[in-house]
């Protein structure tokens, strides 16, 4: 209704998840990216706690489009799966032949020589379980021992649990200790404070299109953050009606009186933080960044060529768990571990060993990263780990011997996580729904390595 009165192309703050709008800050993007490198390097079983309406679910989506084409993704919504149901659940999702009458065992039988395969091809399996703050105890249970599933040397079945703070609770009852030793890392989704609240509502708006002035006063700000208490789905909510109300007095400014329009025509529970301190300084925003710093910085030092030599990336095969000596859970957005003077630089992607036409089309793949626009969409073809630069240079040849206009061929590189790659593009897009177009018009040779779209921000 008040999209063509503000200039924009789409609803801003919509409360179902859109990636294209994930707000990055407030330690949001550092997390993502600590998130991605803990579950893509084998490194156990993954929590992520947060209030109800923190952002778990856009959190959850962004992750499964950031993980590589390599990862066989599960996700599990349903949080009242029984402990059989649960091996059910997977089985039926990895397109696995059971019985209907097969027992439990022999679906974890069955289970478990499909993921031996599946690593023998290099692939790797993730589950992303929704709402496991509502599952049955003796699912978790269920949950610990899938968690047992290895070889000698690599788990064969990744784990992602999303829940909210009673997830925490549950986890520290007595009976629940093996599981959470279990847990490797601990990611939470802290509510936003004023600054990050005004950011976050500039960035929703324009990334719906709006081109002018911010259009949230400090004052109509301050409310909002009192009353969403800086939780995502709050903040959007009265945001959204705060616009129908500017929408409704013919203006285009939000102030208090549509902030307290919005306020008093919503309903929220009272329950939520009720014995919590709301209010954080930005110190503590910074000490979780700088902890997530700390976390990629040290993996990145661990995969150096000084150290041990670097586990192969899951784009080619599950890797081995890569975690600092001391294995003791990480509550990750916490306090930091160390100060950013000891962080190690980001590491440079070594050249030497590339052949000249990828060296040619890497340099000219810098110039154009440079000046292609953040919100264009691309297909990503290829990537690989920079100790294989044989396999870029082989796939370049398949991509030069297609039907492809080679000027549309690019070849990046990047250290997302502290982990060296070398990636192969096609093509540059307005929307992802071309992007998506487009894949299906590839050469079968290139659709074979399943192709998906990326947004040209997601290289830099």
């Amino acid at each position: 209704m008040y999209l063509e009165h503000f200039g924009l192309t789409e609803p801003p703050f919509r409360i179902t998840p859109h990636t294209d709008f994930f707000f990055d800050g407030a330690n949001r993007g550092a997390t993502l990216d600590a998130l991605v490198y803990a579950i893509a390097h084998d490194e156990g079983i993954v929590k992520i706690s947060g209030e109800v309406g923190s952002g778990k679910t856009m959190l959850c989506r962004v992750l499964m489009e950031r993980l590589p084409a390599n990862v066989t993704l599960i996700y599990l919504a349903n949080p009242s799966l029984s402990r059989e149901d649960i091996l059910y659940a997977i089985a039926d999702e990895l397109h696995l032949d059971i019985p209907a009458n097969a027992r439990p065992s022999a679906v974890l039988r069955a289970l478990q020589n499909h993921l031996i395969m599946s690593f023998g091809e290099g692939r790797q399996v993730v589950v992303l379980i929704d709402e496991a703050h509502a599952m049955p105890a003796e699912t978790l249970e269920e949950i610990r021992l899938l968690s047992n599933l290895e070889t000698n040397h690599h788990k064969l079945l990744q784990l992602a649990l999303f829940g909210q703070p009673e997830l925490n609770d549950i986890l520290a009852r007595p009976d629940m200790r093996q599981l959470k030793e279990r847990i490797t890392h601990n990611f939470n989704l802290e509510p936003l404070v004023r600054n990050d609240i005004a950011s976050y509502l500039d960035f929703r708006m324009r990334a719906a299109g709006y081109r002018g002035p911010s259009v949230f006063s400090a004052a109509a700000i301050k409310l909002i953050e009192r009353s969403s208490r800086g939780l995502t789905r709050r903040i959007n909510i009265l945001a959204d009606k705060a616009l129908l109300a500017a929408f409704s007095a013919g203006s285009h400014q939000i102030g208090a009186k549509e902030a307290r329009a919005a306020i008093k025509d919503c309903d929220f529970s009272k329950a939520t933080y009720a014995d919590k301190t709301l209010r954080r300084e930005p110190a503590v925003i910074g000490a979780g960044i700088l902890s997530l710093g700390a976390l990629i910085g040290a993996a990145w030092l661990l995969l150096a060529p000084s150290t041990t030599p670097a586990p192969p990336h899951p784009t080619h095969a599950i890797v081995p768990a890569v975690a600092p000596a001391s294995t003791a859970t990480n509550n990750i957005p916490g306090v930091a571990s160390e100060p950013a003077s000891l962080l190690p630089p980001t590491p440079q992607i070594p050249t030497s060993q590339l052949s000249p036409p990828v060296q040619s089309r890497l340099e000219a793949g810098r110039l154009w990263l440079e000046q292609a626009p953040d919100n264009h969409w691309l297909i990503q073809l290829f990537a690989a780990d920079a100790d294989r630069p044989q396999e870029i240079a082989a796939f370049l040849k398949k991509v030069t011997a297609s039907t492809l206009d080679m000027n549309d061929i690019h070849i990046y590189q990047s250290a997302l996580s502290g982990k060296i790659r070398y990636g192969i593009v096609y093509g540059e897009y307005p929307t992802e729904a071309a992007a998506k177009s487009a894949i299906a018009g590839l050469p079968m040779a290139l659709r074979a390595n399943k192709p998906y779209p990326r947004q040209v921000s997601r290289l830099r």
